[in-house]
């Protein structure tokens, strides 16, 4: 079996009194696009930059391709990053921008324009060469840094919220874009968002970060269905937490057990339920209409509150609005339903 393209190893660094990275393990495979998510604070920008070696560990190990860099300087890394902000040169064009790497490096001027106009069709930008940065719009000026970060050949790419300057469909439209470049150039892409849906649309696999370490690791699928704690219930996504006397009411046993929205019905009172699946009565106390989906809150009669999501696929905005005040039964299947470690109240 070949080295992982990154692992770290007991990572942790402190600044000062804070512990910023405490104590990470992660192994991340070649060719692999993850994930590292989490609200600011929680470490993970940090854990990139001591991948890039912008900053040193206080202990721990950075291993690159089986090889130990904990020491090495940025520039001896084979890793590359793309920020935010994309910090292009405003008084070069496209393809001396992309260029610029390569002749730091000294290597001679035909490779490097093969190398960069490469690049940069890698990227889907052929063509637009002797533009400058300032007319280009945002996503071609993020293309410009990945092609940049490309042209040098890294066996890993590090991108920090690289999309987090664009607006909401042009982001959308990178997220697939960035995908499909990864799964085109075969390079391990890490990538760091505070943002749930980039993450979960983007990723093979997510660490989620909670206060410098790393709550749960897993595939998309797993991470949303089946959280292993309830912060990354909360965080990834909206959940709901059943404990305590609701869930001994509900489900007839104790623990704390997530359950989505969109797993739940909003049926009525009388409605039949199904041998497999559970229920709770309450009342709607608010309505939330947004357009594909209405988000209904339903204070439950056992305490504590559930959020159910349902589709608009017969209704209208009147329709849905009525039933604020509304008694009413949530029912969802068992399989739906998971325990996770720690004990919480209804949420």
């Amino acid at each position: 079996m070949s080295d992982p393209a990154v692992r770290l190893s007991g990572l942790s660094k402190s600044f000062g009194a804070v512990a910023a990275v405490a104590g990470v393990d992660l192994d991340i495979a070649d060719g692999e696009f993850f994930a590292m998510l989490g609200p600011s604070g929680s470490g993970k920008t940090t854990v990139l930059r001591l991948i890039a070696g912008f900053e040193a560990p206080t202990s721990g190990r950075v291993e690159l391709g089986g090889v130990d860099v904990t020491r090495l300087a940025p520039f001896e890394r084979d890793v590359n990053t793309v920020f935010q902000d994309y910090a292009l040169f405003p008084h070069m064009n496209v393809v001396d921008n992309v260029e610029y790497g390569l002749r730091v490096k000294r290597v001679p001027k035909a490779e490097r324009r093969a190398r960069a106009l490469a690049a940069l069709e890698s990227v889907r930008l052929e063509g637009l060469e002797r533009r400058r940065p300032n007319q280009l719009s945002g996503g071609q000026r993020q293309r410009v840094a990945l092609a940049r970060a490309l042209v040098n050949r890294p066996r890993v790419l590090l991108l920090d919220e690289p999309l987090g300057a664009l607006d909401l469909k042009l982001r959308e439209e990178m997220q697939v874009e960035l995908k499909s470049i990864q799964r085109e150039v075969g390079i391990t892409f890490l990538f760091v968002t505070h943002d749930q849906e980039e993450a979960l649309t983007m990723s093979d696999r997510v660490a989620v970060f909670d206060r410098g370490r790393i709550e749960q690791v897993g595939t998309p699928a797993d991470i949303y269905e089946k959280p292993v704690s309830p912060f990354v219930a909360g965080f990834v996504g909206t959940s709901n937490l059943i404990s305590g006397e609701a869930a001994q009411a509900v489900l007839g046993r104790e623990g704390t057990f997530s359950v989505r929205p969109e797993k739940l019905r909003v049926a009525g009172l009388d409605d039949a339920v199904d041998a497999a699946e559970h229920s709770a009565t309450g009342t709607v106390s608010e309505v939330v209409y947004a357009g594909p989906a209405t988000r209904f809150v339903v204070e439950l009669d056992v305490g504590g509150r559930l959020i159910a999501l349902q589709q608009n696929l017969q209704v209208s905005s009147m329709d849905v609005m009525g039933l604020r005040g509304t008694r009413v039964r949530l029912v969802w299947h068992r399989r739906h339903e998971f325990a996770i470690v720690s004990q919480e109240g209804v949420s």
